[in-house]
């Protein structure tokens, strides 16, 4: 299994908490009980689904008070979150954004309440970068890369795609789909010829691959690059009540790593999933403390993670936690 390079101006999450570990916690210890105010995206997959218990599990094994709110996938529910946290005087303010754009004002109530603020999982787009002091989570371009390089290998480098995008506006349906075509400008052969949001949700990837298998040149559909495992599940679904066989009359590439799509591919039905690690819960926390203490953190921290096609499935599958 290959792992991701971290950058030169990042460091990875394995050597993070022994960074960060020692006196944070202890100072905060002998003070108060940290108070952390969590926004989540929301439940729209297994994988966000993952990472909200560790986070949840990791802020109990600390004895951290976690104030944690569920966006249901709306910013304005995010925005209003953050607000409320600002209101009750938390110490630090962590969230996974469900778009890149229009945090800024209620970062800029954050900074001046002097609340420090971490990105967890998702970046924002903001003029200043001093409103969060560090940004944990997956290389996006870097996960659309390799699916894309995985479609190459799948299809010798001809194919024409349908493309299940996440959420629009988000940062890994932007990010994803960036690295996805960096890779197809080399390979001239590979198209994509469908393109729709399925909002990283099974349902929603059920009911657009549908309209995709209904549209007059369906049967040029020879490959599916769906942003993430759920959208790419909901879409086998789709193509079995169509009577097509996936995984072999239509190739699949997702992303995420999600047990259900190692089940997937030891069935056959999936090819290839590019992991995006959920589990961010103690490097989130090593951050949190080291923040709310006031320690020099990383601007970015990017996690490592690897590429898995069927033939590791059935020896991976018992190891998946999520």
């Amino acid at each position: 299994m290959k792992k991701i390079n971290v950058l030169s101006h990042s460091i990875s999450l394995l050597g993070l908490s022994a960074l960060l570990a020692g006196t944070v916690t202890a100072t905060f210890a002998a003070d108060k009980k940290l108070v952390v105010g969590f926004s989540q995206v929301g439940a729209e997959s297994g994988w966000r689904t993952a990472n909200t218990d560790s986070i949840k599990a990791e802020a109990a094994k600390r004895g951290i008070d976690l104030r944690f709110s569920d966006a249901q996938q709306k910013e304005e529910n995010q925005i209003k979150a953050i607000r409320s946290f600002i209101a009750e005087g938390v110490d630090v303010i962590a969230f996974s954004p469900v778009v890149e754009t229009g945090f800024e004002p209620v970062l800029q109530e954050a900074k001046k309440a002097g609340i420090p603020v971490v990105l967890s999982d998702r970046a924002v787009k903001v003029s200043d970068p001093s409103l969060y002091v560090s940004f944990l989570g997956s290389d996006f371009i870097e996960e659309g890369k390799r699916a894309g390089n995985a479609a190459v290998k799948l299809t010798g480098g001809k194919a024409n795609i349908a493309e299940l995008v996440g959420t629009v506006g988000s940062a890994p349906a932007i990010d994803r789909k960036k690295g996805f075509e960096e890779v197809l400008k080399s390979n001239p052969d590979m198209k994509i010829i469908m393109s729709q949001s399925g909002d990283f949700t099974r349902a929603k990837g059920k009911e657009v691959m549908e309209a995709f298998l209904k549209a007059p040149n369906a049967k040029d559909i020879n490959l599916l690059f769906a942003h993430n495992d759920d959208m790419a599940l909901g879409a086998i679904q789709a193509m079995e009540e169509a009577g097509i066989k996936p995984g072999v009359d239509i190739k699949i590439v997702s992303i995420d790593g999600v047990k259900g799509a190692f089940e997937a591919m030891k069935d056959g039905k999936l090819n290839v999933t590019v992991e995006c690690n959920p589990l961010l819960g103690p490097q989130l926390f090593d951050l949190i403390e080291a923040a709310a203490a006031k320690k020099e953190v990383p601007k970015r921290v990017v996690t490592q993670e690897g590429v898995y096609e069927q033939s590791q499935a059935a020896a991976e599958l018992p190891k998946r936690q999520y």
